[in-house]
C-alpha cells in the first residue's frame, strides 16, 4: 500500500513541521506514478490521510515496522497472483490498508446484533475467515512461516470444529464445542506450534484494532442496539389477552346485547351451523358517536365468553414500505385463525378501509382489497373456524361498500346516544363501587343529563368525586384554620392588654391574612401521613356534588354548534304574560310532565313562531325559555346555514336536527327564519327552494323528532313559505306586538329595577312616562334606549359639575334628563309598518 512510499517520502527532506495531506498525496502520485498514477485523486487522498494518521500516532510507532513488513508481503503475494492469473487489475481496485474502520464498523455491529436478536434472518453458511500471516522477523518479510504467495484459509465446520486449510493441504482441528474463545482452542495436529504463533499474532492485531475502534466510536454500538431494540418492539405483532370486562359493566344496552348473543352461538356451538350446513356470521360492525361504548362492548363480548382477544388499532396495520401493510393484515388473520376460538377486534376501522373510488393512494385500495380477501378466507376455511371479527367506527358511511355486504360485516349494530332510561342504567353501572347515600335519585340525575354518552357520564362521576373532596377536605382545613385563628385572638384577649408588647402582638395577629385556597391545597398535597379515619368517613358523593359537576362537564353532543344556556330569566322580561303562558304550555310542560303528555297521546311537540315588529322581545323570550327549562338550546341564525356550494346548505340543516335529536330534549331557535325559508314560486328553482324542502322534511318527515322543540322568530311572516306554518311544523304563531301603556310601565320597571338602577330622582314618575304621548308606538328596545340616553345625559351633566362639592356616586336621573332623552330617541316602527302589523295581529286572532 502507501506505507513504504509514505515512509520514504516522510524520511526525505521534502516535509517540514506541517504536512498538507493534499500536497502529500499529489507528490506521492507524481513520484510513484507507476504505482499510484492511475488512482482517483480523492480516494487516494483519503487513503493517504488514514495512513498518515496511523504513522503520526505515537502509540502505534512500535508496530510500524511490523505493519510495513506485513503490507509489503501482501503486495508481493498480490503481484504473484496477478502474474499467475494474467489479469491486469488496476491497483485502485484493492485497498491494502488493514481495515477501513469508518466503513466497516457499523456493518459488522449491525450484522452481529441481527444475529443476536434474530438468528433466522442471517443465512447459516459456514463462515470463511482469511488469516494473514504476519512475519515474525521485523526486517525480512520473506522469512515468515508460510510462503508469501499462499494464503491460510480457516473456517468453522457445522460440528463445532475449527478447520484450517494450510498450503500443504493438511488440516488443523481445534475443538470449539466447549468454549468459543481463543484461549480454549486446542490444536490437535503436528503443526500446532506454528498455528499458535499465527493465532497469537492475529489476536494481538485484533485487540489493537478493537481498541482503536472503541476510541473512534465510543457510543455507536449502544445507539445501534437501542434502535434495533425499538424496531423489534415496533415490529412485534398484537398479543392475545383476556379482557376482564363483562356484560355487567355495560349498562343501558340490553336490546343490543340480546342481538349480539344470538350471533355468537357459532363461537361456542359450531356443530349447530355444521349440522344445518350454513356458514355462520363472521363479524359485525359497531358504529355510533364517540364515547358511546363500542370498544367497551367488544371487550365485554370477549370477557363474557372467556375468549382471548386480539385488539388492533387500524393505524398499526399501515406501514411505509410498499406491500408491508397487506402482509401485516395477512399475518393478523393467520394469527387469529391459529388462536381460534378468539375475538379479533379492529378499532377505528375507517382509517384503513375508505371507499376505493375516492381513495387518494393505491396503497389504500390494496389494503381494502386485502381485507376483503382475508374476510372471505375465513369462510373458505370452514364453519369450524371460531374467529369473530368486530370492527368499530364512528364514520360508517366512509367505509367501502364491499366490506358491508353479507359474508363480511353482514350485521351492523348502532350504539346511539343513550336516552333517559339508558342513562339511568349507565349511571347505576358506573356508581356500583362509589360511595353514595342510600336514597340517591338516579332517575333525577338521568333527567338532568340529556346528550351525555357513557364517557361523559364517567367524567361526571369523576368530577363529582372531586367536588366531594373539595367540599369535605378543603373546607375542613379552612374551618380548622379559622378555629386556630379565632383561638389565638381569644387567648390574647383573655390575657388582657397589660403591656405594650401584647398589644403589638395582638395587632400583628389581626393583620395576618388568612390562608388562601391555593395555600391550603398545597398544604394538603405536601402532607405525607395518611388522612385520619374520621375525615375519610365524611367522604360521600351527594346529589349536590353531581349538580355542581354538571356545570364543568360538557357532553360530547354539545361540543359544537351549541350556545351556553342564556342568562336571561323571566324576571328580565316585563309584560308579555299571555305569550309566556303559551310558551310554557308548548315547551316547558312536555319536558317537565312527559308522562301526562304521553297518556294524552301528545307525541309530536308543537313548533312556535314568534312574529311581530323588531325590538318587541322575541329573541329575549326564546332565551328566557331556554334558561327557565334548562334545556339544551341551539341557536341558528337563519342566513348562517346558507352556503354557496350545492348540497352544503341542506347538509347544514340536517346536521342541526341530528345534533338536536342526539341531545334531546332540545330547543332549536331559528332567528330571522324568513331568510331561511322564503315563499317558493314556480319561477324559482335555486338553493333556497332546496333548503325549504329540507327544512320541511326535517320538521315533519318520516323521522320522528321526539323531544325536539322548534322556535322561530321573524318580523316578516308574510314572506315565509306557507308550508312551514301548517300544523305539525310551526303550528302555533304568537304575535309579539307593540306594548300598550300598561305593558310599557311593566317594561320600564323591569329595566330600571323598580327605579333603583339607575337611581331616579323624586320628580320622575315612571307611570307618567309610560302613559305619555311621547312613548306612543315605542317598543321594548326603544324604552331601553330611552332609559340609557337619560342616564348618559345625567352622567354628562355630572362630569361638567366635577369641580363642585358634589360627591361622586350620587348621580340621579331627573325629569329634565328624560325630556332631553325623548328629543333624541324616536320610535323604531313607522306609522306605515304599524298598520301592517295591526293587520297581521287581526289575521292571527281570526
Amino acid at each position: 500500500m502507501e506505507e513504504p512510499a509514505a515512509f520514504m517520502y516522510l524520511a526525505s527532506s521534502k516535509c517540514g513541521e506541517y504536512v498538507d495531506i493534499g500536497i502529500l498525496a499529489s507528490d506521492l502520485q507524481k513520484t510513484y506514478s507507476a504505482d499510484y498514477g492511475r488512482r482517483k485523486r480523492n480516494a487516494f487522498r483519503i487513503q493517504v490521510e488514514k495512513v498518515f494518521g496511523i504513522i503520526s500516532n505515537e502509540k502505534e510507532r512500535e508496530d510500524l515496522a511490523v505493519l510495513e513488513a506485513e503490507h509489503v508481503a501482501k503486495r508481493a503475494r498480490q503481484h504473484e497472483k496477478n502474474e499467475t492469473t494474467g489479469s491486469a487489475t488496476d491497483d485502485s481496485d484493492y485497498d491494502d490498508y488493514p481495515e477501513d474502520l469508518s466503513a466497516n464498523h457499523m456493518n459488522s455491529s449491525l450484522l452481529s446484533l441481527y444475529k443476536k436478536g434474530n438468528p433466522d434472518s442471517v443465512p447459516t453458511t459456514p463462515k470463511i475467515e482469511l488469516v494473514e500471516t504476519p512475519p515474525p522477523v521485523r526486517t525480512a518479510p520473506q522469512t515468515s512461516t508460510v510462503a508469501p504467495g499462499r494464503r491460510v484459509e480457516t473456517r468453522i465446520s457445522e460440528g463445532g470444529w475449527f478447520i484450517d486449510k494450510t498450503p500443504c493441504g493438511k488440516d488443523f482441528f481445534i475443538d470449539l464445542s466447549e468454549d468459543g474463545e481463543g484461549d480454549g482452542k486446542k490444536p490437535i495436529s503436528e503443526k500446532s506450534t506454528d498455528f499458535s504463533v499465527l493465532e497469537s499474532e492475529r489476536k494481538k492485531t485484533k485487540g489493537k484494532r478493537t481498541k482503536r475502534k472503541k476510541e473512534e466510536f465510543p457510543d455507536v454500538d449502544g445507539e445501534i442496539e437501542a434502535v434495533l431494540l425499538k424496531e423489534k418492539v415496533r415490529s412485534k405483532g398484537p398479543e392475545l389477552y383476556q379482557p376482564s370486562v363483562t356484560f355487567e359493566d355495560v349498562g343501558g344496552n340490553d336490546e343490543t346485547l340480546q342481538e349480539i348473543c344470538k350471533m355468537l352461538i357459532h363461537v361456542r356451538h359450531p356443530e349447530v351451523y355444521n349440522h344445518l350446513g350454513v356458514v355462520p356470521p363472521r363479524g359485525f360492525l359497531l358504529h355510533g358517536p364517540p364515547g358511546c361504548g363500542k370498544t367497551l362492548l367488544a371487550q365485554a363480548i370477549a370477557g363474557e365468553l372467556e375468549l382471548p382477544m386480539l385488539k388492533v388499532a387500524a393505524t398499526e396495520i399501515v406501514s411505509g414500505v410498499s406491500g408491508e401493510s397487506e402482509q401485516k393484515l395477512r399475518e393478523l388473520f393467520e394469527q387469529a385463525v391459529s388462536s381460534a376460538p378468539c375475538v379479533l377486534f379492529i378499532d377505528e376501522i375507517d382509517a384503513i378501509t375508505p371507499k376505493r373510488e375516492v381513495a387518494s393512494k393505491d396503497m389504500e385500495r390494496r389494503i381494502v382489497a386485502q381485507f376483503l380477501t382475508c374476510m372471505d378466507d375465513l369462510n373458505n376455511v370452514g364453519a369450524t373456524t371460531q374467529v369473530l371479527v368486530i370492527g368499530a367506527t364512528n364514520r360508517p358511511d366512509s367505509l367501502d361498500p364491499a366490506l358491508r355486504r353479507a359474508g363480511r360485516f353482514d350485521r351492523e349494530i348502532c350504539l346511539g346516544i343513550p336516552d333517559e332510561a339508558a342513562r339511568e342504567k349507565i349511571l347505576r353501572t358506573l356508581c356500583r363501587k362509589l360511595k353514595l347515600p342510600e336514597s340517591f335519585d338516579f332517575h333525577h340525575l338521568a333527567r338532568l343529563t340529556p346528550g351525555y354518552v357513557g364517557a361523559d357520564l364517567m367524567a361526571l362521576c369523576r368530577e363529582a368525586a372531586m367536588c366531594t373532596v373539595n367540599r369535605v377536605l378543603i373546607k375542613a382545613e379552612k374551618e380548622k384554620g379559622k378555629q386556630i385563628h379565632a383561638g389565638g385572638n381569644a387567648a390574647e384577649e383573655g390575657v388582657g392588654t397589660g403591656t405594650d408588647i401584647l398589644v403589638e402582638d395582638d395587632n400583628k395577629q389581626l393583620e395576618l391574612p388568612p390562608k388562601d385556597e391555593l395555600q391550603r391545597l398545597l398544604d394538603l398535597l405536601k402532607k405525607q401521613e395518611p388522612l385520619p379515619e374520621e375525615q375519610l368517613q365524611k367522604l360521600c358523593i351527594e346529589m349536590n356534588d353531581f349538580i355542581v359537576a354538571l356545570t364543568s362537564v360538557q357532553p360530547s353532543a354539545k361540543r359544537e354548534g351549541f350556545v351556553t344556556i342564556p342568562d336571561v330569566t323571566w324576571a328580565d322580561i316585563g309584560a308579555l304574560e299571555d305569550v309566556r303562558e303559551e310558551l310554557t304550555m308548548a315547551i316547558l310542560a312536555p319536558v317537565r310532565n312527559p308522562e301526562q303528555f304521553k297518556a294524552l297521546g301528545l307525541t309530536t311537540p308543537a313548533g312556535v313562531l314568534l312574529a311581530g315588529p323588531p325590538g318587541c322581545g322575541k329573541t329575549l323570550l326564546a332565551k328566557a325559555v331556554a334558561n327557565e327549562s334548562g334545556l339544551n338550546f341551539i341557536s341558528v341564525k337563519g342566513p348562517e346555514l346558507l352556503n354557496m356550494y350545492v348540497g352544503e346548505s341542506e347538509r347544514a340543516v340536517r346536521q342541526v336536527f341530528q345534533r338536536a335529536r342526539n341531545s334531546a330534549p332540545c330547543v332549536i331557535f331559528f332567528d330571522e327564519v324568513d331568510a331561511l325559508c322564503p315563499r317558493r314560486s314556480d319561477r324559482e328553482s335555486g338553493a333556497s327552494v332546496r333548503v325549504v324542502n329540507q327544512l320541511l322534511t326535517e320538521m315533519d318527515g318520516l323521522e320522528n323528532r321526539q323531544q325536539v322543540f322548534i322556535m322561530a322568530a321573524t318580523n316578516r311572516p308574510d314572506i315565509i313559505d306557507p308550508a312551514i306554518l301548517r300544523p305539525g311544523r310551526l303550528d302555533k304563531t304568537l304575535y309579539v306586538g307593540l306594548p300598550p301603556p300598561e305593558d310599557r310601565l311593566a317594561i320600564l320597571k323591569t329595566i330600571t329595577k323598580d327605579g333603583t338602577r339607575p337611581p331616579l330622582d323624586i320628580d320622575v314618575s315612571l307611570e307618567e312616562i309610560a302613559f305619555s304621548q311621547h312613548c306612543d308606538c315605542y317598543t321594548g328596545a326603544d324604552l331601553s334606549a330611552l332609559v340609557r340616553e337619560a342616564s348618559i345625559c345625567a352622567l354628562r351633566q355630572d362630569m361638567a359639575l366635577q369641580n363642585t362639592k358634589r360627591k361622586k356616586g350620587e348621580i340621579k336621573i331627573s325629569r329634565q334628563h328624560f325630556e332631553e332623552a325623548f328629543r333624541k330617541v324616536k320610535s323604531s316602527v313607522s306609522k306605515k309598518d304599524q298598520i301592517m302589523y295591526e293587520e297581521l295581529r287581526q289575521s292571527l286572532c281570526r
